[in-house]
């Protein structure tokens, strides 16, 4: 009962101090002063341009704008906090400086409120680089309060549906997000400079292909047709290698009709590339430089810290096979187990659960995942792959029962998977076939049939190498976060409504 008041209390103090500020604007409005017909602001410099450039700077005349975080009025003079897309800095308002009555409306600011501030730039008696204010203007008023100061935005729900508030109260989210663009910023320049064209294919499709995913569904009104968003990048991309676009890349958004947690979010940003006339070893050579080109231009080191572990990108990446790779952590060597039925009753010795439909590769994935995955910290390529999970890539020439295939781990996350892309049309025809099978027997994610791709590899499609890198997941490590979510502008979030 004594809670229930308390918070009644608050929310009456709260309504209070946001109807103080609804007067303030019908004041302004009254008077004709309304911040909202303002329409521009010469900025000049921005906070840490000033900071950075003192020496050159000082006694000059600045304009900046910015939401003013912190005011403290000492009678004909006060002091306020600007905080821009850059950073903070300290402005002097002085009654003497910029006039009687616009001194009097600044003293009648809210923390929040977006001033545009043009003064001069000196330093206080305490050493602090300052804006000597000769004239501000209020160019947004703030009609809502923002989080008390000393304890800020912490309430991760709160974080994540109002993002815009989290940008501001959190320096090292906006900082977070700075980098993002510029891991995004970094792969294009390096895959330009490569000679790789970016383009764009569709997000909506009547077969939502490329990947074992579940679909998003939605209807065309116009054209009376079910459609689909994307799960992947990879079969539009492919059929401009078909095209004779030897070197493409597509940097967007994709659906997958999947579970939340810490690493997935149901859209997500996924780069795709394809390469005529390489394989995944080529594959294998571009991702290790691009890692290393990105990691040093975003974070100017080759060494990435990720919570507990620490990963040297500047020595060569480990290579192992699947088979081996289980063979080392779980001491089991599927290169000696002769069948399905063998794998099965070796699941069934190592608890691990399995479907009926599940054949020998699809059992020595399992154990990769149950044994393996966690030990890959340092940047490892993982190959080979059985074909029973991989539908679209080529067989291995000596050992068809495996495929050209490796997905790139770092601290225990799969950051990439990469193929030789299969180019055989009947052999894609038939791989396609087993997987109708698979979807008939009740698996959401298997592939239906693309006859419009099989048309293009029919046309002809030459020996090309193709990957797919998780952007957010990148990022992720690059920024040493611990969710996706914190990497997502805005996450997916279940309705408050």
């Amino acid at each position: 009962m004594a809670q229930n008041q308390e918070n009644n209390n608050t929310q009456q103090d709260v309504n209070q101090l946001l109807q103080v500020r609804y007067d303030k604007l019908r004041e302004l409005q009254e008077n004709g002063r309304d911040p909202f017909v303002i329409t521009k602001y010469d900025v000049t410099h921005h906070s840490t341009d000033i900071k950075d450039n003192y020496d050159a700077l000082e006694g000059q005349e600045v304009s900046l704008a910015g939401r003013m975080m912190f005011k403290r009025v000492m009678g004909k003079a006060s002091f306020c906090n600007i905080q821009d897309l850059k950073g903070r800095i300290q402005a002097y308002v002085a009654r003497d400086n910029i006039g009687e009555e616009s001194y009097k409306d600044f003293k009648k600011y809210d923390v929040g409120d977006i001033l545009g501030i043009r003064g001069t730039v000196f330093t206080t008696k305490t050493g602090e680089i300052s804006i000597h204010a000769t004239e501000v203007t209020l160019l947004s008023k703030s009609l809502q309060i923002l989080p008390e100061k000393f304890h800020g935005l912490t309430d991760t729900d709160t974080r994540y549906r109002q993002r815009y508030v989290d940008l501001i109260m959190n320096e090292e989210v906006k900082d977070t997000f700075v980098k993002r663009s510029k891991v995004i910023s970094t792969i294009r320049r390096y895959l330009d400079g490569q000679g790789f064209m970016e383009v764009e294919t569709p997000m909506l499709v009547s077969n939502a292909g490329g990947a074992a995913a579940r679909p998003f569904e939605t209807h065309f009104n116009a054209l009376d047709e079910d459609l689909k968003l994307r799960i992947s990048l990879e079969l539009y991309l492919k059929r401009l290698i078909v095209g004779g676009m030897e070197r493409v890349y597509e940097i967007g958004r994709v659906f997958r009709n999947e579970g939340l947690d810490t690493r997935h979010n149901p859209e997500f940003t996924l780069m795709e590339l394809y390469q005529a006339y390489t394989d995944y070893h080529g594959m294998m050579d571009l991702t290790e430089n691009l890692y290393r080109y990105v990691a040093k231009e975003v974070t100017g080191s080759e060494i990435l810290t990720y919570g507990e572990h620490t990963m040297d990108l500047s020595k060569p990446f480990e290579r192992i096979t699947m088979v081996d790779a289980v063979k080392k952590y779980a001491g089991v060597d599927f290169h000696e187990v002769a069948d399905t039925a063998a794998a099965k009753k070796l699941a069934d010795e190592h608890h691990i659960e399995y479907e009926d439909r599940h054949e020998k590769g699809d059992i020595l994935n399992l154990f990769f995942e149950e044994y393996v995955e966690e030990h890959l910290i340092q940047p490892t390529f993982v190959m080979d792959h059985p074909i029973e999970i991989s539908p679209l890539t080529k067989k291995k020439p000596e050992d068809p029962n495996y495929v050209e295939r490796f997905e790139f781990f770092m601290n225990g996350w799969e950051m990439a998977n990469a193929y030789s892309e299969l180019n055989d049309p009947i052999d894609q025809r038939a791989r396609f076939e087993a997987q109708e099978k698979l979807l008939a027997a009740g698996d959401d994610e298997a592939n239906h049939t693309d006859e419009d791709f099989l048309n293009a590899l029919s046309i002809g499609m030459p020996p090309t190498g193709g990957i797919g890198f998780g952007i957010d997941r990148m990022v992720m490590m690059m920024t040493n976060s611990s969710a996706i979510r914190d990497v997502l502008l805005f996450p997916t979030m279940k309705s408050l409504s």
